[in-house]
């Protein structure tokens, strides 16, 4: 591990508990401009789930304190309740068709992320994954944290262990056998992320609106990198908040993953002319293996600065 990350893990890596919210409170309180705060729960048939996060959101930041101003989920066209959910549970819900429809939607995490920044207000952004089970308000207020208290840090991930069944781990299965290779490899100044790939960030929109966004799985990967060389690694920090529990993906769908994280790393290694890739995978047929080939996301969203809508909106 390079020295100048060794550094930044004693000086950008923190537990949640090392900032209380009245301390948090306080820090929103006497900035200039008292920065505000959305929450945003990008959403996909996780109707067993995104109650429970938007509930225990809305009680515990929201209404036994103010921390959280707004608290979105972006559906990407469920065909489950959680749309029914979610507002039942006191979620503003907005469908991802109906943001910037102008510009047609393409499936991917990274598409639903890109829109909400149209329909959110804060200067900080705090995207939050709807399948956890188990969740804590830890995982906003303790990303959210550093950028209320660390005037120069712009983007904070969570890390946390990520059991699998009865077994207990730091990373993924993506994250271990994909991701932290190519950082290692190619970005050897993210090696200290534990968790490069989890879905629970925050970031200054200010920095979010500059980059460019994966459509698909990469989008993690991608933001990370380009906010590494938008502002250095010393604007971004970890921030530890226990144990994340979610549904796991079975191995065809992280082969998928995998494939769109790759890409995403290979985009940014070179920008020249690439043929659009595909992935061939096998399921057992009746009459032997099948394949099935899928495209790999390739697309990517520019930086919403870029946006006219969005800019219209932020003038307004």
């Amino acid at each position: 591990m390079l020295e100048e990350v060794e550094r930044w893990l004693t000086r950008r890596s923190w537990s949640a508990a090392d900032r209380p919210l009245d301390r948090l409170l306080d820090a929103r309180n006497e900035a200039h401009g008292r920065p505000t705060v959305s929450v945003v729960l990008p959403a996909l048939n996780e109707a067993e789930t995104v109650g429970d996060i938007v509930t225990t959101i809305r009680r515990e930041l929201m209404e036994k304190v103010r921390l959280v101003d707004e608290l979105v989920v972006i559906d990407s066209g469920s065909t489950d309740a959680t749309t029914a959910v979610a507002r039942r549970a006191g979620a503003r819900v907005v469908h991802r068709d109906a943001i910037l429809p102008r510009v047609p939607a393409v499936p991917g995490k990274g598409e639903v992320l890109w829109r909400s920044l149209l329909v959110t207000g804060g200067d900080i952004v705090c995207f939050i994954d709807a399948d956890l089970k188990d969740f804590s308000a830890d995982f906003v207020s303790g990303i959210v944290g550093p950028l209320l208290t660390e005037p120069s840090v712009q983007f904070v991930k969570a890390m946390y262990d990520r059991p699998f069944g009865d077994t207990t781990g730091q990373g993924g299965r993506v994250t271990e056998m994909v991701a932290r290779p190519l950082l290692n490899l190619h970005w050897p100044q993210l090696a200290g992320f534990v968790q490069p790939l989890g879905g629970e960030y925050a970031v200054r929109r200010s920095l979010l609106e500059r980059l460019p966004f994966p459509v698909g799985y990469g989008v993690e990967l991608g933001l990370l990198v380009d906010a590494l060389h938008t502002v250095g690694l010393d604007a971004l920090a970890q921030v530890d908040v226990g144990v994340r529990k979610h549904r796991h993906q079975d191995g065809q769908a992280l082969g998928r993953m995998a494939a769109a994280i790759y890409r995403t790393a290979q985009l940014r290694l070179s920008r020249g002319h690439l043929v659009r890739p595909s992935l061939t995978q096998f399921e057992r047929g009746e009459h032997g293996f099948v394949p099935h080939t899928y495209p790999v996301d390739t697309e990517e969203r520019p930086p919403m600065r870029e946006i006219e809508e969005y800019v219209s909106r932020r003038a307004a």
